[in-house]
């Protein structure tokens, strides 16, 4: 579905939703590395008075490792789906780990290789995924394409990716929907109104998903098409609309 001439912002976050978050281009600006991404002042502190105000029903869902989570948004340890679904951790702290493949490893080596001659390229190991940026470097992007097309074949049961600047080789079935129905089958997340927000590509999973459940799906920047009915216009944007969410006292986020 193309986007009309303009979208209206989100509604205000009741509190008989569950609220999935993306990260990388959500609530952080991109980097040229994903190391290189700077938490915002507050944010923290937001989530984590959101997460108390949702009864727990907020979870963050991202193509990131959920250790990589954990340190970006210490202390807090949030419900999330990192790698996109394949490492999951439930309200109560379970953890369900990743199993990489061998060949993957092998494919790990033979792209830092190639990386090596694109100064600011990128390969990151994820564990059962590889992801390839060429944010830093746009001239390798056909090679490292060309590297995971190649590779395609020998992963048996795996897919590619595309995303900004990036492209992921990772198993097939998992994608952001499939985390967002996933949690959406337990509790705290169970019987609301799941509302997703994220920006890119490998978002569309899942704003088909909350979009099926009669929930909301939030798209942030102005990427076309999209699946989503309501847009926010940047990290900023989306961090006053996190804040500006009541709390049981009837104060917002912050205050």
């Amino acid at each position: 579905m193309d986007l009309p001439a303009t979208l209206p912002p989100p509604p205000a976050i009741r509190d008989d939703w569950a609220l999935f978050l993306d990260v990388d281009g959500t609530l952080l600006e991109f980097a040229d590395t994903p190391t290189g991404v700077r938490v915002p002042p507050g944010l923290v502190d937001v989530l984590a008075a959101l997460q108390q105000h949702l009864s727990g029903a907020l979870a963050l869902v991202s193509g990131r490792r959920l250790a990589q989570l954990d340190a970006l948004f210490a202390p807090l340890r949030l419900p999330a789906a990192g790698l996109h679904g394949l490492e999951r951790r439930h309200a109560d702290h379970h953890v369900d780990p990743p199993t990489p493949p061998t060949l993957l490893a092998i494919l790990h080596r033979k792209a830092e290789l190639l990386a090596m001659q694109y100064p600011g390229a990128l390969v990151e190991d994820k564990a059962s995924t590889l992801a390839l940026h060429w944010r830093g470097n746009p001239a390798a992007e056909q090679p490292l394409r060309e590297l995971a097309d190649a590779a395609l074949p020998w992963l048996h049961d795996y897919r590619l990716q595309a995303g900004d600047g990036v492209v992921e080789l990772r198993p097939v079935g998992t994608d952001k929907g499939d985390a967002i129905a996933a949690l959406l089958g337990e509790a705290p997340f169970a019987g609301r109104v799941p509302v997703f927000t994220g920006d890119d590509l490998t978002d569309e999973h899942g704003f088909e998903v909350v979009e099926q459940r009669g929930g909301i799906a939030v798209l942030v920047g102005d990427r076309r098409p999209s699946l989503a009915r309501h847009r926010l216009a940047d990290p900023a944007a989306v961090l006053r609309w996190l804040a500006a969410a009541p709390t049981p006292a009837g104060r917002s986020a912050t205050a």
